[in-house]
């Protein structure tokens, strides 16, 4: 037999060694695809990147990255990472389940409570002018309609996540102002839910509203718990309303829901991302963020008013008790009426006997190991959210506290009070 290959031979044996150098080069992909490798130690990028942990004793603010995701939520983020979906199925699925679970016609994630705002505004302007509403606004506008009616109490430092699209306001004060208020060119009414100010309540800015035909949307942006709020004012007639996710829910930050009305909720999904030249393109929400917000609505839909409630007023009563010996000192639980409505402890005291002012000892409590961040109303001349107007005042947002840290919270705050007290 001939040492050198016939032709079938010498392609079969080509053939065979392909096979085995693609297969052996294979082998490793199919092993890591079976065998993952472990998961790399988590780095601390705070300490890494030098920013300093904060105990949270102020409640759900912005600046302070809002509330801590519970680990159920976590979980679902981190799962949620490992795997890419169409950015399209994920929306509509979220929504569909929201609008179920929040007894409403229809939801959609935002990115936060004024992306919600904004993406509501543009809704109503898009009813109310036509699909091509949404690529004009909001520089674009001439013979767009584009007023919207505010109780001139309820203007706000959020007033641009409706002028974003090209709005007038019209300025209200009494019912009669608003039932005249009313032109061709009026696409929404917009109502502040946490307004402490205004002469015209929920009911009547809806009814009037729909007896014009015309759109409702409420910012009711830290506004739970209750829980019931999350269909509260749905159900009481507002075409739309809009939630931050990263607050009482404790979903991720940059999330919020928008829930209200089919035809509104479709038209804000239209002017929102990924889709192109529209008003919402830079408001996109991740993948991981609309599973985040879920995971956090059904976490909060788990829970009870009445647990949270006494969980927080345990935890002010073990502060107040470590400071009842200071000099002078009284403390209160204080509930405020509509956002932030959970309990507070206010602490106040004879500055002539403990000398220090409140403001001061915010800042001792910041600048110290740990560093502790009280309720900016702290020392603050103006009402916010409810806390009464009262310089000689401390307020210790008890919400957002984590296992134990109400105690590390009552030891500091007495340190610096007692400290001031015998100076």
């Amino acid at each position: 037999m001939s040492i050198f290959p016939t032709r079938r031979n010498f392609f079969e044996r080509v053939t065979a060694a392909l096979t085995g150098y693609v297969f052996t080069r294979a082998l490793p992909y199919q092993q890591a695809v079976a065998a993952p490798a472990p998961a790399p130690e988590a780095v601390d990028y705070y300490d890494k990147l030098g920013v300093t942990k904060t105990i949270n004793a102020a409640g759900t603010y912005t600046y302070l990255t809002g509330s801590i995701m519970p680990p159920s939520v976590q979980a679902a983020v981190a799962l949620a990472a490992k795997h890419p979906v169409f950015l399209a199925d994920i929306q509509k699925a979220s929504g569909e389940y929201l609008a179920r679970q929040l007894r409403c016609e229809a939801a959609m994630v935002t990115a936060g409570a004024a992306s919600a705002v904004t993406l509501g505004t543009a809704a109503c302007m898009t009813v109310a002018n036509g699909p091509s509403a949404g690529h004009a606004m909001p520089t674009e506008m001439n013979g767009l309609k584009n007023e919207v009616i505010v109780q001139k109490a309820h203007r706000y430092d959020y007033d641009h996540a409706m002028r974003n699209c090209g709005i007038r306001f019209v300025d209200v004060e009494t019912l009669q102002d608003y039932e005249s208020a009313f032109t061709p060119n009026t696409v929404m009414c917009f109502f502040y839910n946490a307004a402490e100010a205004g002469n015209i309540s929920r009911e009547d800015w809806v009814r009037v509203a729909h007896a014009h035909g015309v759109p409702c949307l409420n910012d009711a942006a830290a506004d739970v718990p209750p829980i019931s709020n999350l269909w509260n004012y749905t159900h009481m007639g507002f075409d739309l309303v809009a939630f931050s996710g990263g607050k009482g829910m404790r979903g991720p930050q940059n999330a919020g829901l928008l829930l209200g009305k089919a035809n509104l909720i479709t038209a804000a999904v239209s002017n929102n991302s990924p889709i192109d030249d529209v008003v919402g393109r830079g408001m996109k929400v991740a993948k991981e963020q609309i599973v985040g917000m879920v995971a956090a609505v059904d976490w909060f839909l788990s829970q009870s008013d009445a647990e949270f409630e006494a969980e927080f007023r345990r935890r002010a009563d073990r502060i107040a008790a470590a400071l009842k010996d200071i000099p002078t000192l009284k403390a209160e639980i204080f509930i405020p009426p509509v956002a932030n409505n959970v309990p507070h402890l206010l602490i106040r005291y004879d500055p002539q006997r403990v000398k220090i002012a409140p403001k001061d000892v915010a800042k001792q409590l910041r600048a110290g190991t740990p560093s502790i961040e009280l309720n900016p109303s702290t020392g603050s001349t103006g009402a916010s959210a409810g806390i009464p107007k009262d310089p000689n005042k401390i307020v210790v947002g008890v919400w957002m506290l984590e296992p134990g840290e109400d105690a590390i919270v009552a030891r500091r705050l007495r340190e610096v009070l007692t400290q001031a007290a015998t100076t």
